[in-house]
């Protein structure tokens, strides 16, 4: 439901008339359920059901909807689509082990969609430039067991609870940021022939309080460019970039031809940045 009124809102924004698009690639970094895809789903919401529109899902937990981004650009390049919607939904508190306050009392919920279309223009909005790695040797610092084949029916009601419970090791997954983030930065603003004064806006993911701080360091003395809507939204997953997104396209300034970089980490341990001009 989230995720599909995210979705009208960006077609209603965007001008697409019913089914005017190519793709719908739903981007959650929780799936609503296992089979069939979220996407699926979120399609047969919107009343398009029955259009044979593709529909997939892409999960890289928390930046899966910049690795969605980035496979739309491709697709675009590819000339296998035109337009793309993309959708991000989390009910990050269905969860949340409320005996763990300094986890549960970061997240929100939320859905945020972007629709997009490719350009011909040289020097129109795109993508600049983009790069993702993973580090598995964290992969035990944000987990969520259950959902999947791990956690079987047949260990018992107990195990599939404590599966379906978040855990996180909140300065484990910041020493990772705090190790990899400069550095992806530096590398995806050297690709795109650019520099920290050539950015007018920082889409950080709003993975908590911390994790925003040290964006604005980063960004320092500049730091008012770091959207900062964590007070109000929290960490919402897949949802907490493209909502920031969103909060500066939907801000009071034109964002025409302005420069964002997209830019966070996520369960794996991995990390990612993307630069856009809009």
């Amino acid at each position: 439901m989230m995720g599909a009124a995210a979705a009208q809102a960006a077609l209603d924004r965007a001008g697409w008339g019913r089914g005017e698009f190519d793709v719908l690639i739903g981007a959650c970094g929780v799936m609503e359920q296992p089979i069939p895809s979220t996407s699926a789903l979120i399609q047969r919401r919107l009343g398009l059901g029955a259009s044979g529109i593709p529909a997939f899902d892409v999960n890289q937990t928390c930046l899966s909807f910049v690795t969605a981004l980035d496979l739309a650009a491709m697709g675009f390049r590819a000339g296998r689509w035109r337009r793309a919607l993309l959708v991000s939904s989390d009910i990050a508190s269905a969860g949340l082990d409320t005996s763990v306050p300094k986890t549960a009392s970061i997240f929100g919920d939320g859905a945020a969609a972007v629709a997009v279309e490719a350009t011909d223009t040289p020097d129109g909005p795109g993508l600049l430039s983009s790069r993702f790695e993973t580090y598995g040797d964290g992969s035990d610092l944000a987990t969520l067991r259950s959902g999947g084949t791990r956690v079987r029916v047949e260990e018992g009601y107990e195990a599939i609870i404590e599966g379906a419970r978040f855990r996180m090791d909140p300065f484990g997954i910041f020493k990772a940021a705090a190790r990899h983030l400069p550095r992806l930065i530096e590398h995806v603003l050297g690709e795109a022939g650019l520099d920290h004064d050539a950015v007018d806006h920082v889409v950080c993911h709003q993975a908590s309080a911390a994790g925003v701080a040290l964006a604005k360091r980063i960004f320092a003395p500049a730091s008012d460019r770091v959207v900062d809507i964590f007070p109000y939204t929290g960490n919402q997953i897949a949802a907490s970039i493209p909502t920031a997104l969103v909060h500066v396209l939907e801000g009071k300034d034109r964002c025409d031809g302005r420069i964002a970089l997209l830019v966070g980490t996520a369960a794996g341990i991995s990390a990612g940045a993307m630069v856009l001009r809009l």
